[in-house]
């Protein structure tokens, strides 16, 4: 079995909550898998909590990770047009529009019981908002993250904000909460109309500024620290693939240079040396914690985008 196919399969055997879910229906979407994504935008629109939140599981009070899974829904209804499923979205897009927990700009809270800004959400909400075309809604979201979470005289995102309190809850530089954020942001650039120009320039420049940042603090292994500048953090590989597929999908897009794909293409191979006989990438920031290195389905996912994003790479290349 090929080692994309092995990774596949591990990610199909993971327990999932509702981000992971919404991460791994992305995943198989791009990958040209359209119906895996299908079948699990489904299995999330039949855990829909009455208040439109999706792949509902375990009491979780999150309110912008039942959106992971929204890109890959609308998918879903336009290959279907299943009214169940055109339903489901509906209600989802609701949530995330009027219901979902805010403060006074609009920026939604990362629970529904908190007033708190998680850099996750920078990832788990805008796209889905981009791809339903909430363009403004969208932006709204990842300007709100940026201000709040900016660490300028690092050039890296803070993981956790009160925004009732006015302080970090972690400030530290979480790798893969960064990679949230890079991925996140692509995603919504190439999702954006032409006309939104400024806006879009914006964004890219926020992704290089990450980029940028991320990269200068690559390990001599070729890891990344969980904690991108603290040395005494352990190493993962998931912040690595994330960034990976930001440039691949970057350069495609048109938006990034070639230059970037070098650093790209040797993050993929110290990830591909990662991937071990169960088709598992290790170690990454893990699961159930994810304090301590080892397996997550986020990072199977991002094996799979990476490598997606990857092959259309050299697919244009080769054109």
């Amino acid at each position: 079995m090929e080692r994309i196919d092995r990774v596949k399969h591990a990610l199909l055997a993971m327990q999932r909550y509702n981000w992971e879910q919404g991460v791994a229906a992305q995943a198989f979407l791009e990958a040209g898998d359209a119906h895996t994504a299908l079948l699990m935008a489904l299995e999330a629109a039949n855990r829909q909590k009455d208040d439109g939140r999706c792949a509902y599981i375990g009491g979780s009070t999150a309110s912008t990770d039942p959106c992971a899974v929204g890109e890959a829904l609308i998918a879903a209804c336009e290959q279907m047009g299943d009214p169940v499923l055109i339903a489901a979205k509906e209600r989802l897009l609701r949530w995330a529009m009027e219901l979902a927990p805010r403060n006074a700009e609009g920026v939604v809270y990362h629970f529904s019981d908190g007033q708190e800004f998680w850099v996750d959400s920078m990832y788990m909400l805008p796209p889905f908002l981009a791809r339903a075309g909430e363009y403004d809604e969208a932006l709204r979201q990842l300007d709100g993250y940026w201000k709040a979470l900016l660490l300028p005289e690092k050039g890296l995102l803070a993981h956790r904000w009160d925004d009732a309190a006015g302080v970090f809850v972690r400030r530290d530089a979480w790798g893969v909460g960064n990679g949230w954020a890079a991925a996140g942001m692509a995603r919504v650039i190439d999702l954006l109309p032409m006309e939104y120009t400024e806006q879009r320039e914006r964004l890219i420049g926020r992704v290089k500024t990450l980029l940028t940042s991320v990269l200068a603090l690559r390990r001599e292994d070729g890891f990344f620290g969980d904690v991108l500048d603290d040395p005494a953090s352990f190493d993962e590989i998931n912040c690595g693939q994330m960034i990976a597929y930001t440039i691949f999908r970057g350069v495609c897009a048109g938006w990034l240079d070639a230059s970037w794909i070098a650093s790209a293409q040797s993050i993929y191979e110290t990830a591909c040396a990662c991937v071990d006989g169960y088709g598992l990438v290790r170690p990454v920031c893990g699961m159930p914690t994810f304090d301590l290195p080892g397996t997550a389905a986020e990072g199977q996912a991002f094996f799979i985008l990476m490598y997606a994003a990857r092959e259309k790479c050299l697919a244009m290349k080769k054109a």
